[in-house]
């Protein structure tokens, strides 16, 4: 297997946050200028205590008029009480019964995608199925176009696939740098997702988003404004982390052979082996907090206005937790990463993505009796400082 020469590694980012554990699993960094959190049971403290570790790091950076129109209603970023008016809101849509029903429709666009494979025996596995499943899924649920998709992989890709930067630079230096590479394509999706919301007020479907435009809470409904980074946030993140997390079962089971072995003769192992690999592979490495007011955390005192970078990666290879933290182990029990972050920015599309990975997996492992990464054609990995993600696998199969 190769990997793209220019491209740095999870193996990278993994040495790199070795060196930094050396310092403590809490310690303050000069050069990033933050404080670093590498261990799980401090990096579940600052995801749980919301009031203390915000959310809100808007002013990390200077941002655009683009930057704050889509940040309205991302509640990713927003702290209680604004936060539990959006979230509540997008909860209905993605309640367990309602994933849940959506399991048939998830196996049939999956059967159809590998039926246009037809009996090729070299797939791309991210162009080919782990990319447009997903995003046929999420398209569908807020009311956009399928058709649209290569727009929408072209945004997640200059979103998330960013030239490699310096990972010991300020913070504040990489946020800026961010804005600029992103303000374009922010300002994009804004007009595209505008004009659909106003489309959905104007001509109402049965859609996440002309739901979302006829809610109300407390009396009041959400503006189009509100709605934008909202509905850009659903289609992101509903579908990048189930991308990520098909490539990176696929490629984990392709290095641990005799853990495929297993669950193709056990289907039931699947969901262990997606979890195992989401702790070893976690798709978004880190997230950023600032402290609301002076906090003491796993013995260091950490000042009131404080960035705090905590790093999931890190902290789902903890040994104090995770017994030989680098095995992979699908029989790990119990297995309580972080990949999904924890508190009240647990991932809502957690289930979904689980669900599709779950489905998509299952149903590559039924039609192909092998399955086995190209070694004549590179792995394309995102930079592992900003997602543990492919952009490329290409796989020789061969069909049942």
């Amino acid at each position: 297997m190769t990997a793209a020469a220019t491209r740095r590694s999870l193996p990278d980012l993994l040495a790199w946050m070795d060196r930094l554990r050396q310092r403590g699993t809490v310690h303050h960094d000069a050069s990033q200028q933050c404080w670093q959190v590498l261990g799980h049971p401090e990096a579940s403290t600052v995801l749980a205590e919301h009031t203390i570790f915000s959310s809100d790091v808007g002013d990390l950076a200077p941002r655009s008029a683009e930057i704050e129109l889509f940040q309205r209603g991302n509640f990713l970023r927003i702290d209680p009480p604004e936060h539990r008016r959006l979230r509540g809101l997008a909860s209905r849509a993605f309640t367990p019964r309602t994933v849940t029903g959506l399991a048939p429709h998830i196996a049939d666009i999956t059967s159809e995608l590998l039926d246009a494979i037809g009996d090729r025996g070299r797939i791309d596995l991210i162009d080919e199925l782990a990319y447009p499943l997903p995003v046929i899924v999420i398209a569908e649920l807020l009311g956009l176009p399928a058709g649209d998709r290569p727009m929408f992989r072209r945004w997640a890709d200059l979103m998330f696939d960013r030239a490699a930067t310096n990972p010991d630079e300020p913070l504040t230096r990489l946020a800026e740098a961010n804005i600029r590479a992103v303000t374009p394509v922010v300002r994009d999706m804004n007009a595209y997702l505008l004009e659909h919301i106003r489309r959905a007020r104007s001509h109402p479907g049965d859609d996440l988003t002309a739901r979302l435009v006829q809610a109300e809470i407390d009396g009041q409904r959400l503006v189009d404004e509100e709605i934008v980074g909202f509905v850009g946030l659903l289609l992101l993140a509903g579908h990048i982390t189930t991308t990520a997390t098909l490539g990176n079962t696929v490629l984990t089971l392709d290095q641990h052979p005799w853990a495929a072995a297993e669950v193709r003769a056990d289907a039931d192992l699947l969901p262990a082996v997606i979890e195992e690999s989401l702790r070893l592979r976690t798709p978004f490495p880190r997230l950023l907090r600032r402290t609301s007011r002076a906090a003491e955390l796993g013995g260091s005192d950490i000042p009131a206005g404080s960035m705090v970078a905590v790093w999931l990666a890190a902290a789902n290879r903890d040994e104090r937790v995770f017994p030989d933290p680098d095995r992979f182990d699908p029989h790990r029990s119990p297995n309580p990463h972080l990949a999904f972050g924890h508190g009240i920015h647990f991932c809502l599309g957690a289930p979904l993505a689980r669900l599709e990975a779950r489905i998509a997996l299952g149903l590559l492992l039924t039609r192909y009796r092998d399955i086995q990464v190209a070694t004549d054609a590179p792995v394309e990995q995102r930079d592992p400082w900003t997602m543990v993600s492919l952009n490329k696998l290409p796989l020789d199969v061969r069909r049942r």
